[in-house]
């Protein structure tokens, strides 16, 4: 069979092997453990908060959010239409309604001026997602937020690392929401974290993790919790990650420059854009083909696959989704069909890099003809 470039995949090295190995022969293989605590301790260390939980992944994070938040039924929780589902999901399983909005042309993450627009009575929160790495941008949002009475919770799955003005993501709103999936930055295999400087926020969550359990009178509940805990196995290997997380983000910094290097001649191609404030962290590659369809982006994915390169598209639109409302979206509606993503992880070499540029090249033609 052909080798197959994948379009993301983790690295796992010796210490996780080790990590996890002290997890399973230590007996403290679910909720509890010295891993869990100190997972917790280096996330929030190095996002700059005050705390951190460990949850069972990023959609429960930010679902859990949002309730120690204070979000109820009835409210509108105002989205980027322009992100992966879970982001909507999560505020409508607690019966809110989330509002989506259009995005930034340049940096494809929530566009203040159309969440100002987007306000109404019902308005309780915001949900800025930091798209592929980038960062929203907070002080426009915060200001908003402030102004109208509002919460803002970051949705950061997919931006570990990355920064706002010098303040890394999951630092810039009441609380921030990631995702350790295998494809991020830093992987737990599946899981999440909430992290925060708010204490109220952090004890109702942590409470509520955990089935909302008395931590006076146990298996006592007085009120509906959820199992949304994190195994000490999972955050065995989450704190091998913690170790190598710097060169993580360098290395994708890195990978970037050798795509920008390969393809900056091709005119009709635009790559990740970082606006002056923002450290990108570069989570996904993003190429968007000037004029693209999506019969045409499904095409050349097909092309790139058969030369031995995976690729995968833009999110699609939430508002096009037939469980949410429409939404007027010019600008997520063009690029979501133009862009895709190619190989993005961390272990991939310049070499590697220069034959998938070179072969995405080719199948372009090759689609397009």
């Amino acid at each position: 069979m052909a080798i197959m470039i994948p379009v993301s995949q983790p690295s796992i090295g010796e210490k996780e092997i080790s990590y996890v190995k002290d997890a399973v022969e230590s007996g403290w293989v679910s909720s509890l453990g010295k891993y869990i605590e100190q997972f917790e301790g280096e996330f929030a260390r190095f996002c700059g908060t005050r705390y951190a939980l460990t949850v069972s992944n990023g959609t429960t994070a930010l679902h859990l959010a949002l309730l120690a938040a204070g979000i109820k039924s009835g409210d509108e929780v105002i989205v980027p239409d322009l992100t992966f589902v879970a982001t909507a999901n999560a505020v409508s399983y607690i019966g809110a309604l989330p509002i989506m909005v259009d995005v930034d042309i340049d940096t494809l993450c929530i566009d203040p001026k159309a969440i100002e627009k987007a306000i109404t009575p019902r308005t309780r929160a915001i949900v800025p997602v930091h798209l592929y790495g980038h960062p929203a941008d907070m002080d426009a949002i915060n200001e908003i937020a402030k102004r109208r009475g509002l919460v803002v919770i970051e949705d950061a799955a997919e931006a570990h690392g990355a920064e706002y003005r010098g303040r890394r993501a999951g630092s810039l709103g009441l609380c921030g929401v990631f995702s350790f999936y295998g494809n991020k930055v830093i992987t737990t295999g599946e899981g999440g974290m909430i992290t925060t400087d708010n204490e109220a926020l952090f004890l109702t969550a942590k409470r509520l993790r955990d089935h909302a359990m008395s931590a006076t009178k146990r298996y006592w509940h007085e009120e509906i919790g959820y199992n949304y805990r994190m195994t000490n196995l999972q955050a065995a290997l989450g704190v091998a990650q913690m170790e190598r997380i710097d060169s993580f983000i360098a290395k994708r910094r890195e990978i970037m420059s050798w795509y920008r290097d390969e393809l900056a001649s091709n005119t009709r191609l635009r790559l990740n854009r970082s606006a002056d404030w923002a450290a990108n962290a570069y989570w996904m590659i993003c190429v968007e083909v000037n004029g693209m369809t999506d019969a045409q982006r499904q095409i050349l994915m097909t092309c790139l696959r058969n030369r031995g390169i995976d690729s995968r598209p833009y999110f699609y639109p939430m508002s096009d989704m037939p469980m949410y409302p429409d939404a007027h979206t010019p600008v997520t509606h063009r690029v979501s069909q133009a862009g895709m993503n190619l190989p993005s992880f961390v272990d991939l070499t310049k070499d590697d890099v220069k034959f998938i540029c070179a072969q995405f090249e080719l199948a372009l033609e090759e689609s397009l003809a």
